[in-house]
């Protein structure tokens, strides 16, 4: 029982130092935040006296992981949000147009005249001038579709081609549909994933509820209204040639083109080609700037295939104006004066310069494949989290208070190993939820609330094991020894199903019930580890310095 070796003491006392010393920076919770908002501010922004005070708040040598705060505990918005991915089949049936035409036209000595005409959201319908020439148009058509490439669409094609009297449909199957949702909907989680990322917001839950809806909380931000204002633009940048400038907001734009308001000059419209030379999808990167006057401006740089293209039309459109176009309106439309070839440039406006941050931060992270339409939205104020934070705080310190009097009361002294033991553990549950990043929800504090009363299970089994073999007259040292061995196995026994539960319920459930486990598991690990190794550590070495003839539990 005395014979414990050193290298064993060392790798305890160390793991549970480095679990403390994780664990310290929640003590300092406002200054550790703010020396972690600084660094990251400093890298993005560039340093400022403010942001180097902040910085210099905390040592940077020592761990500066905290346990992030959830929604219910920090405050912050929730929104439920609406895919429109019939959006999406719109679009794709508009890209679908030219190749269709051009089938037709080949074929159109016997389909006569083609015209395209208003059908159903989602639909491409065209008008033939001669319907005998249907089955004609219908082959021409029918070879356009491509095999799906997913598992649940094998064997089908991506397109539905029917015809009736004169009038030829084209339309998106129903696996290619599926498979179009699907996504749609990864695309637009992986952008509001982005977007919230990008200006720095911690721990947000992004999540697909049901076929096409997307569960968003972001714990810290303003309200319901900011998020939406950051994650709800769509943010589609193109860059159109420029056919005419107008005020009237009535005139035909001709075919292939659209007639488009000036972001800036209200009353002023423009007349671009729909087919844009560069898209958004092509940027690699986009700042915020200040222009040549001064003003706030975004900076973008093209990838090599949207700077070749870029730099290919500028060189032959010197002296015609170029239209950046934003979320259907004209930024700017600058004349080009000499060709670009650097595949980098500058959009102006009358931006402020939180306008310009936000939407440099919008074009980086790309363009929603599809409109999002909020159908629940709820701001969570910090008051409610930091009534919720006192609250488990008050739960936990009655919670801890009356485990230490039951346990000093019921196995003095030993219980006060117990004791000191179950401070150890708080540290090393915080330290491990720190280390992995973990968010503490208020159900999560319900874990630790439940973790302090199961965490000294593990030393009643062993003390009234070794009250037990007191009683057969054996000395305190074998009593003890024999205690931590028999009560082994019904330690690990318990441990273990509670911590397969805490892993089934982290696995099924989601959110709140996710915290819960997660505390839930982390207490269970170390409470087993601090009953195991760190109590009897400390009745090692206290049995080796008094050395008493016996003992009282």
């Amino acid at each position: 029982m005395l014979d414990f070796a050193l290298w064993k003491r060392v790798a305890i006392w160390g793991v549970v130092l480095l679990g403390l010393l994780f664990a310290a920076p929640n003590m300092f919770y406002s200054r550790v935040e703010g020396h972690n908002d600084a660094l990251k501010a400093i890298e993005t922004q560039g340093a400022t006296p403010e942001l180097i005070a902040k910085r210099d708040g905390w040592p940077g040598w020592l761990p500066s992981g905290l346990v992030n705060l959830g929604l219910d505990l920090r405050g912050g918005a929730h929104l439920l949000a609406e895919v429109q991915v019939e959006d999406v089949y719109a679009d794709r049936m508009d890209a679908l147009w030219p190749d269709v035409r051009d089938a037709l036209r080949e074929v159109r000595d016997r389909v006569g005249p083609i015209r395209r005409i208003d059908g159903t959201p989602g639909t491409l319908q065209v008008r033939l001038g001669e319907p005998a020439g249907m089955p004609a148009a219908l082959e021409a058509v029918r070879g356009l579709a491509r095999p799906i490439v997913s598992l649940t669409g094998v064997g089908a094609s991506d397109i539905d081609v029917s015809g009736e009297g004169a009038v030829l449909t084209v339309q998106l199957s129903e696996p290619e549909k599926q498979a179009t949702i699907d996504r749609t909907l990864r695309q637009s989680l992986e952008i509001v994933r982005r977007r919230i990322d990008e200006v720095g917001t911690r721990e947000p839950t992004i999540q697909r509820q049901g076929e096409d809806r997307i569960l968003i909380e972001v714990p810290g931000i303003g309200s319901a209204d900011e998020l939406k204002a950051l994650i709800g633009t769509t943010a589609r940048l193109t860059f159109n040639p420029v056919v005419s400038r107008t005020s009237n907001p009535n005139e035909a734009p001709g075919a292939s083109n659209e007639l488009l308001p000036s972001m800036d000059e209200p009353g002023t419209y423009y007349i671009i080609e729909k087919t844009p030379v560069v898209s958004g999808e092509e940027l690699t990167d986009s700042q915020p700037a200040f222009d040549q006057n001064g003003e706030p401006s975004v900076t973008f740089r093209f990838n090599p295939s949207g700077a070749r293209k870029f730099g290919q039309y500028t060189a032959e459109h010197v002296g015609s104006p170029f239209a950046i176009v934003l979320d259907d309106e004209v930024i700017s439309a600058p004349v080009i004066r000499e060709a670009i070839p650097s595949g980098s440039g500058q959009i102006t406006g009358n931006f402020t310069v939180e306008e310009s941050t936000q939407l440099a931060v919008l074009l980086r992270a790309g363009a929603l494949p599809a409109e999002l339409t909020f159908l629940e939205e709820r701001t969570i104020g910090p008051q409610l989290g930091a009534d919720s934070i006192e609250a488990g705080k008050i739960a936990s310190a009655a919670a801890f208070l009356l485990v230490l009097l039951f346990m000093w009361a019921s196995y003095g002294l030993f219980g006060l190993f117990a004791n000191v033991a179950l401070i150890v553990n708080i540290g090393l549950i915080f330290g491990l939820l720190s280390m992995i990043g973990a968010t503490l929800t208020l159900p999560g504090i319900a874990g630790i609330v439940l973790t302090i009363g199961m965490a000294v299970d593990a030393n009643v089994l062993v003390f009234e094991r070794i009250r037990e073999e007191l009683k057969t007259a054996k000395g305190p040292a074998r009593a003890i020894e024999l205690g931590y061995q028999r009560a082994l196995s019904a330690i690990l026994d318990a441990n273990i199903t509670t911590f397969l539960t805490a892993v089934i319920l982290f696995v099924m459930g989601s959110g709140p019930v996710r915290g819960f486990a997660v505390t839930l598991a982390i207490g269970i690990v170390t409470s087993v580890f601090v009953a195991i190794y760190v109590t009897r550590m400390m009745i090692v070495m206290w049995m080796a310095r008094r050395r008493p003839k016996s003992i009282v539990l």
